[in-house]
């Protein structure tokens, strides 16, 4: 559930403003026209899963993030993109958010035209307009923070997503969020080490959700990683796959960034607290 005055509701806030502006450039029946007639998204777990041996990697096209300012340039991030995807990315990840992470609809226009494997669309999604937006545009995944939403819109986006052919990573960052991201029998849940109402990190609070999760769904760590040794602690916790963007931009060798965290050892999601092997 949103708490007022939290660095999360001011996001949103900017989000809808921009949105409205776009709707008023496209009206919402032509962009779902536009959503169904894209062609099919492609399917995300086979390439987050692998051969199971190692770690799947969401690489993310971030130009800039809340708690750190600027991070990168990328002036071309198709190119980027194209680094990740042929350093064995699992999928890419893009930013579309305009105010804090200078992202934009067009970067995700120019990724997807560069690549063929999965594209996230990762913004703040508050209404269907966006996962139209988001199938028009080429996503194959799209975010959705718990956090952000109440369980009834939540149901509904997430049920859109899937109508659409497309596939939600459900974001999640307390015991309390888990349980209602369950509740949606979802393909793919995120644990994110950083909590969005107040900018924090906390790896290890992270690795504790990341535990709770049953078998079925796919675990994806979030955030968090600024080396190798962060993806194994992800990995030790039983996350099958990273989600990864600024540890990436910033790095120097972004080629050599992926490849090193895509060697990590898969662990497998270790049994909860009390359950018999």
């Amino acid at each position: 559930m949103t708490t007022t005055g939290t660095v999360l509701d001011d996001i949103v806030v900017g989000v809808r403003e921009d949105l409205a502006a776009r709707r008023r450039a496209v009206p919402e029946a032509e962009m779902a026209a536009r959503a169904r007639a894209a062609a099919p998204a492609l399917d995300a777990r086979p390439r987050l899963l692998g051969d199971g041996t190692t770690m799947g990697l969401i690489a993310e096209v971030k130009r800039a993030s809340p708690s750190k300012g600027a991070l990168a340039e990328i002036p071309e991030p198709a190119e980027l993109a194209t680094t990740y995807a042929a350093s064995g990315a699992s999928a890419i990840s893009v930013l579309t958010e305009r105010r804090r992470f200078r992202g934009s609809l067009a970067d995700l226009d120019a990724v997807r035209s560069r690549v063929d494997v999965p594209v996230l669309r990762k913004d703040f999604v508050v209404e269907p307009y966006q996962v139209h937006e988001a199938r028009a545009h080429g996503a194959d995944l799209v975010l959705l923070i718990v956090a952000a939403l109440e369980d009834g819109p939540l149901r509904e986006l997430h049920d859109l997503v899937s109508e659409l052919g497309m596939q939600a990573l459900v974001e999640t960052h307390t015991e309390d969020e888990l349980e209602r991201a369950l509740a949606l029998d979802p393909g793919i849940i995120g644990v994110n080490a950083r909590n969005l109402k107040d900018l924090t990190v906390d790896l290890d609070r992270a690795a504790g959700l990341l535990r709770r999760i049953p078998a079925g769904p796919l675990a994806i760590g979030e955030s968090a990683v600024s080396s190798r040794a962060d993806v194994e602690a992800y990995a030790a916790a039983g996350a099958d796959a990273v989600l990864v963007g600024e540890a990436l931009v910033t790095s120097g060798d972004p080629a050599d960034a992926v490849a090193s965290f895509r060697s990590v050892p898969r662990h497998g999601r270790p049994l909860p607290e009390g359950a018999q092997a």
